[in-house]
């Protein structure tokens, strides 16, 4: 069973920064891909950002050049840094992670407010 635990979220003002981390736990698989998935009420869901256990990161256009994901493979912990966050950007971010199976965080939310 693969649990996987995001912290990060919160309210900010356009313009403004937050860092959403990701720890799993559990028996995952040594080869995977870990990313972050964002979804409203109001629109389709998007998969925002990912990155492979090798380091290849893929990002959905609208947040190039302004997010980073990262992560750390002894640790199985995925982080997305969000830098200069649109209202647009406000939703449910959760934390993915793909091996055999594909597994999924309790999501955290973020509001882009001023």
């Amino acid at each position: 069973q693969v649990q996987l635990v995001e912290s990060g979220g919160g309210l900010v003002q356009p313009g403004g920064s937050l860092r959403l981390s990701c720890v799993a736990s559990g028996s995952i698989l040594s080869i995977n891909v870990m990313g972050w998935y964002r979804q409203t009420p109001q629109k389709p869901g998007e998969l925002v950002a990912t990155i492979t256990s090798h380091g290849t990161t893929n990002y959905t256009d609208s947040v190039k050049g302004r997010f980073t994901i990262s992560r750390h493979n002894a640790k199985n912990t995925v982080d997305l840094q969000m830098n200069s966050l649109k209202p647009e950007d406000t939703a449910v971010y959760y934390c993915i992670l793909y091996d055999s199976n594909d597994y999924w965080g309790q999501g955290t939310q973020v509001i882009v407010s001023s």
